[in-house]
């Protein structure tokens, strides 16, 4: 659909029968969160909160709670972006499918950005009206998060280079801390991003100019847009052209003017919102708290921070949030939507690679799943693997792809399905050669918010190649006859080939050492169990496969925390007998996991169990 605002994707989901009103007020200091999760994990409606404590303004969130809705708010523009994308990889689809691609190509009159300023003196853009940062929601999602945040930003900024040349942009989704800490009310937000992101490029630039870097600040307009923030483009493609081919209306802009300096700064005359600012020159502020997509806090460290000059938004802004937590998540619907897009590009993008997964419930980064052509030795009857290795590389140079911890690669097969977690798992353990297969990066960058390391930024990575015929059956079942010396226990079977063990609370990794190497000395001739997850909690890590994904690869470092029995290392290559040993254990320097509060639980549950009664806003949805 082809929204102009957020408030006509709010009148389309009434129409559909996707959105409840909550008339009731309700504080966004974690009761709205909590509500959102609720109603989230119910597979629920999108949820207007028409009165929000502290605030003029309604908001909106869980408008991407489930895929079908997604579709509903996209279509049929996302199937036009989708058949571009395949075109583009593959010119061929157009003698294939001719109509669907010369339809698709309307995309393209789309793209191409709008400069709007007649639109200043015309009531109905952002332009409308101004307040402060202070009038806005101060959504709070978890009890420890160190303030309210903008959840849903575009945080918009342009090449230092190129400051007119709005194709020179980058458009992102990077967390913004609107009070807490030691930011100025009123005065200052702080932002966080990674390294590798487009817009530390851009700040890299301006302090290498000694100027600052003008930033935007874009919430709510058409939702595509919030799409276009987070979907992994090529470097140099600017998001704003992709905002606007999946919106179906080109992204409509202008050049606005400082009330303070003499810097201009780009504002969407199509969202809700706009906050306008720079980045200050050379200073950072502790930014933190914040309860994020991987199940844990980020703790606070220090990070850039915006000077705000103004605060725009329409005369009937809708401010839209999301809540982020352990996955899945409504940003796990995002996920969803971008692979579905992405996934003809992908042989064209990285030749021979045929499919990639970032497995969502374990994170996103923390475990990359991928398939690839084998073809270097194909008259090998082993079939190692080779070529893989060549895959491998290409992918942990790519993108956001570089940020994976675990990368495992399999041999392409037609039966081999990516986003079948278990059974590629289960294909990967059956051929894998631990002697051989594994290969390291250590001292190297991981992902911002991975805290398996003790060092932000910091850590490892690991390989796994599997091809050719399996090597051994996968036990479906734990052999009565098996040894797990002291202090290990409860041992249980978290899906063929693998095996969860209780640990004793991780000291050190001096005591880790000792406490492993002596596990690994008892589990000889194991060859059908080949993988062995060392847990706080192995009822937790059993209880489902997703669980499982969860803890062993958020909570692993792979340099330290990888072991094996008969371990080796030849010739700077590290391998060992099956089975491999992870220890997946909470350490001292991990983030804190993401519980809520019980007594603000009990309270805010109370509040909404009686907005489900007969009669209430909330009624049948639970």
């Amino acid at each position: 659909m082809i929204f102009r605002c957020m408030r006509e994707c709010v009148e389309f989901l009434e129409k559909e029968g996707e959105l409840v009103r909550i008339k009731s007020e309700l504080d966004p200091d974690l009761e709205m969160a909590y509500l959102h999760n609720r109603i989230f994990e119910a597979a629920g409606p999108a949820i207007l909160f028409e009165k929000v404590k502290g605030s003029q303004f309604p908001a909106i969130s869980n408008i991407f709670g489930t895929y079908n809705r997604a579709l509903k708010i996209l279509e049929p523009e996302l199937s036009k972006v989708s058949s571009l994308v395949s075109l583009i990889s593959d010119p061929s689809t157009a003698l294939k499918l001719p109509i669907k691609s010369l339809n698709s190509l309307t995309s393209l009159i789309h793209a191409l950005p709008l400069k709007c300023s007649f639109l200043r003196s015309k009531k109905g853009s952002v332009l409308d009206c101004r307040c402060k940062i202070s009038d806005l929601p101060k959504i709070k999602c978890w009890s420890d998060d160190g303030g309210a945040f903008i959840l849903l930003p575009q945080v918009f900024s342009i090449d230092p280079e190129h400051p007119k040349n709005i194709l020179r942009s980058n458009l992102g989704m990077y967390r913004v801390q609107l009070s807490g800490g030691e930011y100025v009310k009123d005065q200052e937000v702080g932002i966080h991003y990674q390294l590798h992101r487009g817009i530390g490029n851009h700040h890299a630039k301006a302090l290498k100019k000694n100027q600052y870097l003008p930033v935007s600040i874009f919430i709510g307009g058409p939702p595509a847009h919030t799409l276009a923030a987070i979907m992994p483009l090529p470097e140099g493609m600017a998001e704003v052209a992709f905002a606007g081919a999946l919106a179906g209306r080109a992204f409509r802009y202008d050049f606005m003017g400082s009330s303070k300096n003499s810097f201009e700064s780009v504002v969407s005359l199509d969202a809700d919102f706009c906050i306008t600012g720079r980045i200050v020159l050379g200073k950072t502020k502790p930014e933190g708290p914040f309860g994020d997509h991987l199940g844990y806090y980020s703790l606070v460290h220090q990070f850039p921070y915006i000077e705000v000059d103004r605060v725009y938004h329409r005369k009937d802004a809708i401010y839209p949030f999301t809540v982020v937590g352990r996955p899945p998540r409504e940003d796990s619907v995002f996920g969803k939507i971008i692979h579905e897009i992405t996934k003809s590009a992908i042989p064209k993008k990285l030749p021979g690679v045929t499919a990639i997964h970032a497995v969502d419930v374990a994170g996103v980064h923390p475990l990359l799943l991928a398939k690839a052509m084998e073809r270097y030795t194909p008259y090998e009857k082993s079939q190692k693997p080779r070529e893989l290795l060549t895959h491998a590389n290409a992918i942990l140079g790519t993108g956001q792809l570089s940020l994976a911890k675990y990368l495992i690669i399999c041999s392409d097969n037609s039966e081999l399905k990516i986003d079948d977690e278990m059974g590629f798992f289960i294909h990967a353990l059956e051929r894998i050669d631990f002697t051989r297969d594994i290969h390291f990066q250590t001292c190297t960058t991981i992902d911002t918010l991975d805290y398996s390391s003790e060092e932000l930024n910091e850590g490892s990575k690991v390989v796994f190649v599997a091809a050719g015929e399996k090597r051994r059956e996968l036990l479906r079942y734990i052999p009565s006859n098996i040894y797990i010396p002291e202090p290990f226990s409860d041992v249980r079977l978290a899906a063929p080939g693998i095996v969860v063990v209780k640990a004793p609370k991780f000291k050190s990794y001096e005591d880790a050492d000792k406490e492993i190497n002596t596990l690994a000395l008892s589990l000889n001739n194991l060859d059908r169990l080949p993988l062995f997850v060392v847990v706080d909690d192995p009822v937790e890590a059993s209880g489902d496969f997703s669980s499982f994904l969860w803890i062993t690869f958020s909570r692993s470092n792979p340099s330290h925390d990888i072991y094996g029995s008969g371990s080796f290392t030849l010739f700077k290559h590290w391998g060992c007998q099956a089975p491999l040993i992870i220890d997946a254990r909470i350490k001292p320097f991990h983030a804190p996991p993401l519980v809520y509060d019980p007594k603000v639980a009990q309270k805010v549950a109370q509040k909404i169990d009686s907005m489900a009664k007969r009669g209430g806003e909330l009624y049948g949805i639970f």
